[in-house]
């Protein structure tokens, strides 16, 4: 029996949620409990609240996050929002209370300094924060504050110190549905690293499939930090971005294995949405002169396994599968001016197989 799977908030959903308590509560002196929100493609979700404090000149609404079936960091997260009255025209502002990050690295679609909390979630709640003042009279001037108990501990598990979030975490959303496993945080993430990069100014930047594959690319090339994008399975994710986004030269590091399906075209290479092509490894093989070593690979347990097979024979399987991710990654780039080159390593972190952009030797 399948079962469907289901959807969450975001956490710029919950935030808006919050606010919309919180602001009413404001101006009237009651919470509504459930509230409602209207989200950009129309889904008018109702939020249960789990915090609500009314005290001098603020009110606070606390509500916590539902990733559903997404496997998210934050899933369980209190998001609490809490409202004062602003200066007169000022409009709403907003704040970083503990637990959100404040940016600090240029190339994010916020400014130096300011709030994590990203345009899209600013939009709804200063849509919402108007709405609610048209209703009970209230000026719109108000400074909303976004805060997640133990925001900055749960940070460590995401990119954001990588990408000049520091503090805590980043208030994000730009539908305010989660869908699960679209893995849309790390993607974001990986877009938002290729920005920071330009920023900065790097000429090279690196996608790495893990922290083994990541630390060699660091050894080979003493990338700083903020030129390592957290690549993960999601290939394609950078090689389109970098497209309409290019930096000059481009590295891809992993395993083999992964690498491995990469130059059988696929793009996503986790192991839940493609498999190694053991076929493609056995006729790279005889292509390469090694005809008696099809079936063995063919019949290989892994694809590391087909590799040592190759290696006990003399065949540098690790190369010529490295030329072939390399062939497809350019494809995927087409006329953008990236020179890409890929790294393959196996488990023991030794590289097993480099191809160089176009043909030349890395520096």
């Amino acid at each position: 029996m399948v079962t469907e799977l289901r959807y969450g908030w975001t956490t710029g959903a919950c935030a808006t949620a919050a606010t919309t308590a919180a602001c009413t509560a404001l101006l009237t002196g009651e919470f509504p409990d459930p509230v409602e929100v209207l989200l950009p493609k129309g889904k008018r979700p109702s939020f249960a609240l789990a915090t609500e404090e009314l005290g001098d000149g603020f009110a606070s609404a606390g509500v916590i996050k539902d990733a559903g079936d997404d496997p998210d960091v934050t899933h369980g997260a209190l998001i609490v929002s809490t409202v004062r009255a602003g200066e007169p025209g000022t409009g709403v502002t907003f704040r970083a209370g503990p637990g959100v990050g404040t940016v600090t690295l240029p190339g994010l679609p916020l400014p130096v300094g300011e709030p994590a909390i990203n345009p899209v979630p600013r939009r709804l709640m200063t849509e919402a924060v108007e709405r609610v003042c048209s209703a009970h009279g209230g000026t719109g001037d108000v400074v909303v504050e976004i805060s997640i108990p133990h925001g900055e501990e749960l940070a460590r598990h995401t990119w954001n110190p990588r990408l000049g979030i520091l503090g805590g975490l980043s208030v994000l959303g730009t539908t305010g549905v989660v869908v699960p496993y679209s893995c849309s945080a790390w993607i974001d993430s990986i877009r938002r690293g290729v920005d920071v990069a330009r920023a900065l100014g790097h000429r090279h930047v690196a996608g790495a499939v893990g922290s083994t594959s990541e630390r060699v690319v660091m050894q080979l090339y003493g990338l700083p930090e903020t030129a390592l994008l957290d690549m993960g399975d999601f290939a394609g994710a950078v090689l389109k971005y970098l497209r309409a986004h290019p930096v000059p030269r481009l590295t891809i590091a992993g395993g083999f294995a992964k690498l491995s399906k990469l130059a059988a075209g696929y793009l996503d290479l986790h192991s839940k949405r493609s498999q190694v092509d053991l076929g493609l490894l056995a006729e790279l093989a005889e292509g390469a002169g090694h005809p008696a070593l099809r079936g063995p690979i063919e019949e290989a347990n892994t694809a590391l396994h087909a590799l040592e097979l190759a290696q006990a024979e003399g065949l540098a399987l690790g190369e010529l599968v490295a030329e072939r991710a390399r062939a497809v990654a350019a494809d995927v780039l087409g006329a953008a001016p990236v020179d890409v080159d890929i790294v393959a390593i196996d488990r023991a972190g030794t590289i097993v197989g480099r191809a160089y952009p176009r043909g030349r030797p890395a520096e």
